[in-house]
């Protein structure tokens, strides 16, 4: 078990892409990680935009950035959500300046946009955040999954295997 003792806070808000979130919180589980799922509002489930279903285990204004070792962020609808809570931008921008491992796939990097930690890095995600990211200042690599200093990036779902690879060798080694 590669991940072993690694603690991920994993967010979630209404409308996350569902195998983004339960693939990649089940590999992560599967290499030993302790994942926290975490919401912006309070202990709440929440429903993937293809209707499975995920209860948030704490909310994030309770976390310390200090006590994990990688945040992921799935896709869907609800990154557009999540960017507006301050306390999110927070957490993903000092998991980021601490050298901490941030995962990002589809729509997430508009989190990453928001919390101000795209600019100067490679950059991939749904062809829907393009000219976001670009116009963040990130540059635009059409690939399924690499790493770029301290984040991770993901294209789409079909890129849900290699996101998780990429992920896990980036968490093991940071």
């Amino acid at each position: 078990m590669r991940l072993q003792n690694k603690k991920i806070a994993f967010l979630i808000d209404e409308g996350f892409e569902d195998l983004e979130f339960w693939v990649t919180v089940m590999r992560l589980r599967e290499e030993g990680a302790k994942v926290t799922i975490v919401d912006p509002e309070g202990r709440k489930e929440y429903r993937g935009k293809n209707g499975l279903s995920a209860t948030a285990d704490i909310c994030i204004k309770q976390l310390n950035a200090a006590e994990f070792d990688a945040v992921v962020i799935p896709g869907g609808w609800a990154p557009d959500k999540m960017r507006r809570y301050k306390a999110v931008k927070s957490f993903v921008k000092e998991m980021y300046r601490t050298g901490k491992i941030v995962g990002l796939i589809c729509h997430a990097g508009l989190v990453g946009i928001s919390a101000d930690i795209v600019k100067g890095h490679r950059a991939t995600g749904s062809l829907g955040i393009q000219d976001d990211l670009i116009n963040a200042g990130a540059t635009w690599v059409d690939e399924p999954a690499f790493r770029d200093g301290n984040l991770v990036w993901g294209r789409v779902v079909a890129d849900i295997p290699d996101f998780c690879r990429e992920l896990v060798a980036a968490i093991e080694k940071p």
